[in-house]
């Protein structure tokens, strides 16, 4: 990583896989972007960078690199281990963090006193140029994707069907929506709607306030 790979990525901007903070802040805080990264499809965090592309260097590197390590340590469950390197570019130090999409999913933030907390608040995914909150759905995808999770079971029967029927219609649907069709609990529904998922029938739309599902073929 040198001074022209900087200036690659603060031309390229903020996005799915770059994100860029003015300083290295609370432990908390950095674990959420790195959990954010390893739970979805890996990414660079630049520490030292405004979100206008200002570069205003950090003060202690050697200090912020500690803190960022303790953070992928102590503060995410499974801990995460970042790839890190200070490089400069005009006289600032800038710290690159890079985070690998991970095979241990979901990594969820511990809080400051070591507890996890509600599930529902401390898994965190990436949806365009923002880290946030999972949904119970994409946790429970995310939880499938680990490779000690067990093997997935499908069967393709009446409410599956009308879900079909449905979408050559409204081409999405909503967990509710879904459950409302089929008169099924809204748990059950996320259920059929995970399995489709997982086997690459269906795909989930993380970007809205609410989860959609659409086809993944036509």
């Amino acid at each position: 990583m040198n001074f022209r790979d900087i200036q690659e990525m603060l031309d390229e901007g903020e996005g799915f896989q770059l994100e860029f903070k003015r300083k290295v802040t609370s432990p908390e805080k950095i674990a959420r972007a790195l959990i954010g990264f390893a739970n979805t499809k890996g990414g660079t965090i630049l520490f030292g960078v405004d979100d206008d592309r200002s570069v205003v260097g950090v003060e202690s590197e050697k200090s912020e690199v500690e803190l960022v390590r303790t953070s992928g340590s102590f503060y995410c469950d499974p801990p995460i281990e970042p790839e890190i390197e200070i490089v400069s570019y005009k006289g600032k130090d800038v710290i690159v963090t890079h985070v690998h999409e991970s095979s241990q999913k979901p990594h969820m933030v511990l809080r400051e006193n070591g507890e996890m907390g509600d599930e529902d608040s401390r898994v965190f995914i990436r949806v365009n140029d923002k880290t946030v909150v999972a949904s119970k759905e994409v946790v429970r995808i995310l939880r499938a994707e680990n490779p000690d999770a067990p093997p997935l079971r499908l069967t393709i029967g009446e409410n599956e069907r009308r879900l079909f029927d449905y979408l050559e219609e409204h081409e999405t649907v909503t967990v509710k929506e879904f459950a409302h069709l089929v008169n099924v609990s809204r748990r059950r529904a996320s259920r059929i709607l995970i399995q489709l998922v997982r086997a690459g029938v269906m795909r989930i739309h993380t970007h809205q306030k609410e989860d959609f599902y659409t086809k993944a073929f036509d």
